[in-house]
């Protein structure tokens, strides 16, 4: 049985700003740092690859004209955390990218860029939430 979409790897330009990022603001944890171009964190259910993109390989990403990836997200708790969430990453200077708002589906998030740009869904769904209870 599939157990769910529990990992994601990321080809990152930074490697320490990365793993700083999603230290700070997402709670993840190493777990497993092979060397210094690859770090496996966790936020004990979920595991997030970051991969240090060679120099040699920047610029065939470079300049960036968009990404296939649309998003990735987080699920909160509460919409009172994905506002709690929103003020904390909006005074340390994350780049916001679209504001906190209300879905006709009842959820509740808002969208923010990590330091390669990649987009992430800070995200209240009251079906995850519940059932998670």
């Amino acid at each position: 049985m599939i157990c769910g979409l529990r990992h994601l790897a990321l080809k990152v330009i930074d490697i320490s700003k990365s793993h700083s990022f999603y230290e700070r603001f997402f709670g993840m944890r190493v777990v497993w740092k092979p060397d210094p171009e690859n770090i496996y964190l966790s936020s004990g259910t979920d595991n997030l690859a970051l991969h240090q993109l060679p120099v040699e390989e920047l610029s065939a990403y470079q300049p960036r004209q968009g990404q296939f990836m649309d998003h990735f997200g987080f699920f909160m708790e509460s919409p009172e955390s994905v506002d709690d969430m929103f003020q904390q990453v909006q005074k340390e200077g994350v780049t916001i990218v679209k504001p906190p708002k209300q879905h006709r589906d009842g959820s509740y998030s808002f969208y923010l860029a990590d330091p390669d740009e990649n987009v992430i869904q800070v995200l209240y769904e009251p079906n995850v939430a519940e059932a998670k209870r």
